[in-house]
């Protein structure tokens, strides 16, 4: 099936149902089964010897009665299902589609407990044995770290396990009985932010989580701290909704003390307001302990909190809401990794549109034709794969070394666009001590999957919040350009990059319009693409 080129209607609250029937339909079609249909081995030697008394000892049959007979037998075998193993297995993973997906990244300071309580969410709902868990703890207790063991289940190599600090963004899933989650766990460290970075770009739903140690929320929440940094990269990546869960609630300094959960709540709200959630509809707060497992799975039992009469972690994940996408809309899935297995696989998340076995596709920018030849989610093979998916595709027509992270795979007929610049809108964060935000700033750019350098070529405009809100914008005057601006200014700009990336307005398509500018380990803005280049064309230039 080939993807028709034209881009669908936004999204209303009107097609909550349809989106529904959507996700339901029977996308998979049981083969029938044809060793019914054909006699079996030695069958029609039988008949040859007994033709001609089979002819004596009874009248021919009418020979339509015959073809009805034939027909009917047949049509019934037909409609019989195979029982197959491989088509059970194709079932199974057709109901586990059938479920809602979402992908939940874990953020936060350095040891608040992000792979511990990842860890201990794979445990509860049965995705690691009790025999695995044994092995962990004793590996941890002859490291002496005991407390580790349940973060080993999603830091599985030696650099991380023998640090207790997550590098890479790990990987896992679980299911409750209405959503299959795709758990991203995120490295807390400032050196690995851009890993960070790549997590948080695929999540809808975040985990921000805090501990409440004595010292240990502070150190994150303070200027320099990961807490900050990881809650304004969510944002604008496009996490829409945060639960934060203070952890270590068990710790001795804090003994499920309500006034150390209240002190950090109260902390934390107005710094998630003004990184732009809006705290009552958005972000969810609730206690835990990640280590013990308390109000993970089920509630917090009275004789351990007496003041928590709130759900638990599991039942606030299921209910979460988010925004839909558009299944019909263009073809979108930017490419985190490629390796090669019999052929191309590409990795990535499906970000709009539907891809499906037999698609024909184009990957941008190096404009290269391409054949969809199988489909994975998770572990299991599918006939298509819906927005939102993290996928692994397999490709003919172009290999392996011609494929590099931050390419785009898309419609032919409506593919993304591939740009050497764009104007944006930025926000300008925290700039470097005596840095000067002008033509002629560098920066490393993040959007989507891509990391490239780039630089500040123009300053269009600077944009006054407040007066934009009161003032008419036909009748507003064109301002001077500005020669530079300083921290906490929005500012209209053109940035230049090196290489053609593929990029998307914002207003187009968020997943490929937001992006950060990072510099010396850094992040010092976020923003948003305003204007691309015409279609076909890399410049603004003519």
């Amino acid at each position: 099936m080939e993807h028709d080129a034209e881009m669908a209607s936004p999204i209303s609250s009107d097609m909550v149902t349809a989106a529904d029937d959507w996700a339901a339909r029977d996308d998979f079609e049981d083969s029938p089964a044809e060793s019914h249909a054909h006699p079996p081995a030695g069958a029609g030697a039988a008949a040859a010897v007994t033709e001609d008394e089979a002819r004596e000892e009874a009248p021919p049959a009418p020979p339509s009665e015959d073809a009805n007979g034939i027909e009917s037998t047949l049509q019934s075998l037909e409609l019989q299902p195979s029982d197959a193993p491989h088509n059970r297995v194709q079932i199974e993973a057709e109901e586990r589609n059938r479920k809602r997906h979402l992908n939940v990244v874990f953020i936060g300071h350095v040891d608040a407990g992000k792979s511990t309580a990842g860890g201990q969410i794979l445990f509860l709902s049965g995705q690691v044995d009790d025999r695995t868990i044994q092995k962990y703890e004793k590996e941890a207790k002859d490291k002496s770290r005991e407390s580790w063991y349940m973060a080993y289940i999603m830091d599985t190599n030696e650099e991380e396990r023998a640090k207790g600090k997550t590098v890479e963004v790990g990987r896992a899933h679980f299911e409750t009985e209405t959503t299959r989650f795709t758990i991203l766990d995120a490295p807390g460290h400032k050196s690995y932010v851009p890993n960070m970075i790549s997590g948080a770009s695929q999540a809808d739903i975040g985990v921000l989580v805090i501990s409440a140690r004595k010292g240990e929320f502070e150190t994150g929440y303070e200027r320099g701290g990961q807490t900050r940094e990881h809650v304004l990269l969510a944002k604008t990546l496009g996490v829409s909704k945060l639960i934060v869960v203070i952890n270590k609630m068990d710790d001795p300094t804090v003994g499920w003390s309500k006034e150390r959960y209240d002190e950090i709540e109260g902390k934390m709200t107005p710094f998630l307001k003004s990184s732009g959630y809006n705290v009552k509809k958005d972000v969810q707060f609730l206690p835990i302990s990640g280590l013990l497992g308390s109000n993970m799975k089920t509630r917090l039992d009275k004789s351990i909190c007496s003041w928590w009469n709130g759900p638990c972690l599991f039942e606030l994940m299921d209910c979460i809401e988010v925004p839909l996408r558009d299944p019909k809309g263009p073809v979108r899935l930017p490419i985190m990794d490629k390796y090669k297995d019999m052929g191309t696989v590409v990795m990535g998340k499906i970000e709009s549109g539907t891809i499906s076995e037999g698609d024909n596709l184009v990957i941008m920018p190096n404009k290269a034709n391409v054949k969809v030849i199988s489909v994975y989610c998770d572990e299991d093979k599918v006939r298509s794969a819906s927005p939102g998916e993290n996928v692994r595709v397999k490709l003919s027509g172009i290999e392996e070394e011609d494929i590099a992270a931050g390419f785009v795979l898309s419609n032919i007929g409506n593919p993304v666009g591939a740009v050497s610049e764009f104007n944006a809108q930025l926000q300008i964060l925290e700039l470097l001590d005596n840095a000067i935000f002008t033509a002629g700033y560098k920066a490393v750019l993040h959007i989507h999957s891509v990391v490239e350098e780039c630089e500040i070529v123009e300053l269009i405009e600077e944009i006054d919040l407040k007066k934009k809100k009161e003032s008419d914008p036909k009748k507003r005057k064109p301002k001077k350009k500005p020669l530079f601006v300083k921290n906490g200014a929005v500012v209209v700009c053109r940035i230049q990059v090196s290489n053609l990336i593929c990029i998307e307005n914002f207003s187009d398509s968020p997943q490929l319009g937001r992006f950060t500018l990072r510099t010396e380990g850094k992040t010092i803005a976020v923003g948003k693409v305003v204007a691309v280049p015409p279609t076909g064309i890399s410049t603004f230039k003519a």
